[in-house]
């Protein structure tokens, strides 16, 4: 098979593909035939041809995918007006903590929120695919540990953790939750927030005093391009 022959069949593959797609399975595609820097290669190829169109080819940590290009989302919206999922102040607080402390338990998110962690905002965000169990600390009751998923970073279009941005130094040490909040924020408009908080706890932590950060925007996250 010649290069020009297996990039199409890379980029038919990436189209209708439902979930990015790792090097491994690029791979066999081609029967193992093909080498990764081989495909590398025509990815970047790909990539690059999407220059001035309206998609884009993206890596995410669990591989490549084609994607609306942020700034085409308040058109393709009129095709699905639906609204996403939103969630309470309570949820992305404890979601930003586990982004950035991980691996962390309950009992660590509850130290740094200063409000007791409710199990239904664990599992909402384990029904997500956010978050998960990845061990357990040792000590009384082996309590779980918590770090975020594959698929938080496919979420916000990151390949790794390091990417989230980075803390300030001056919200750190004392209270790090506004600081772990107004990041996680900025990282990924997808991410709705519930201003609205319509549980104990959300309602607990919404007796704080409010962030001075803005308001999640859902107008710059993109949509994967995968036929059904």
């Amino acid at each position: 098979m010649n290069t020009a022959e297996a990039k199409r069949v890379l980029e038919a593959a990436l189209l209708c593909a439902q979930q990015p797609l790792a090097m491994r399975e690029l791979r066999a595609l081609f029967d193992e035939q093909v080498g990764p820097d081989t495909i590398a290669g025509l990815l970047d190829d790909l990539s690059r041809e999407c220059e001035g169109r309206g998609i884009e080819l993206v890596t995410m940590a669990s591989g490549w995918r084609y994607q609306s290009r942020p700034e085409l989302r308040q058109y393709l919206e009129r095709l699905h007006p639906e609204k996403p999922p939103r969630y309470s102040r309570a949820a992305m607080e404890t979601l930003a903590i586990i982004a950035y402390r991980q691996p962390v338990t309950r009992g660590d998110i509850e130290d740094i929120r200063g409000v007791t962690v409710s199990s239904q905002i664990v599992k909402q965000l384990e029904d997500r695919g956010w978050i998960e169990s990845i061990g357990h600390r040792e000590g009384p009751g082996r309590p779980a540990l918590y770090g975020t998923t594959r698929h938080f970073l496919d979420d916000l279009g990151l390949e790794r953790l390091d990417q989230l941005p980075t803390l300030s130094a001056a919200g750190s040490p004392a209270d790090p939750t506004e600081d772990l909040l107004a990041n996680l924020t900025e990282a990924q408009a997808s991410l709705e927030l519930d201003a609205g908080a319509d549980s104990a706890e959300a309602s607990a932590a919404d007796a704080r005093p409010e962030p001075s950060h803005r308001p999640i925007d859902p107008s710059t996250s993109a949509t994967p391009c995968a036929s059904a």
